[in-house]
């Protein structure tokens, strides 16, 4: 087997054990270390007034970290003995850090010579440049440098929650009834495996 379906064997074989273990951050309190880092996490403030916040990891979209934080919110408020509660500040925080990676297929070599491993290249003089040097994997002139680049996301959501009872007002678009939104969310939240 050669050097490059070798590599291209490996390659493979650590992207499949990596997708295995790849999962979206579940409905869970929040882990700072391990396969599925991120989750809930509150402190309370006054009686009726907590801070929330749901973190995702990589492959948690914000539309689900979003969702978590007000399912966590409903939650809170009817553990308390509340009925229904407000948003006094809400946010929401991207997190993107932007990788290059150089293909690993893109300089191989054609054969082991006396020198190392060698490739076709041919010198050529242009005007504008002088003399320069062109191989098929390099990427000069003609061919664009092989490399990917990947942008890794990662969401949180905070919100300051003011909790209260009795029936909840009409018309106050920051109000929710906590049972009612715990209801119709209960069958999108996603809860950690049993082990």
């Amino acid at each position: 087997m050669s050097i490059k379906k070798a590599a291209l064997v490996a390659a493979l074989a650590v992207t499949a054990g990596l997708a295995a273990c790849a999962t979206p951050t579940p409905y869970q309190p929040r882990i700072t270390s391990g396969a599925v880092t991120g989750g809930f996490s509150e402190q309370k403030l006054e009686s009726d007034r907590y801070r929330i916040s749901f973190a995702g990891n990589s492959l948690t979209s914000r539309e689900t970290v979003e969702r978590y934080l007000l399912y966590r919110a409903a939650e809170v408020t009817v553990q308390q003995g509340y009925d229904w509660f407000e948003t006094a500040d809400h946010r929401t925080d991207r997190t993107a850090r932007s990788y290059v990676e150089a293909d690993p297929f893109s300089r191989p070599g054609f054969g082991w010579g006396p020198y190392g491993y060698w490739r076709p290249a041919w010198r050529y003089y242009g005007p504008a440049y002088g003399w320069r040097t062109w191989d098929p994997f390099w990427g000069d002139p003609f061919f664009a440098d092989r490399a990917q680049i990947r942008t890794v996301e990662k969401f949180e959501a905070g919100a300051e929650i003011v909790m209260h009872k009795g029936q909840k007002p009409q018309g106050e678009p920051r109000a929710y009834d906590a049972r009612e939104i715990m209801a119709n969310l209960a069958n999108t939240i996603v809860r950690p495996e049993a082990k």
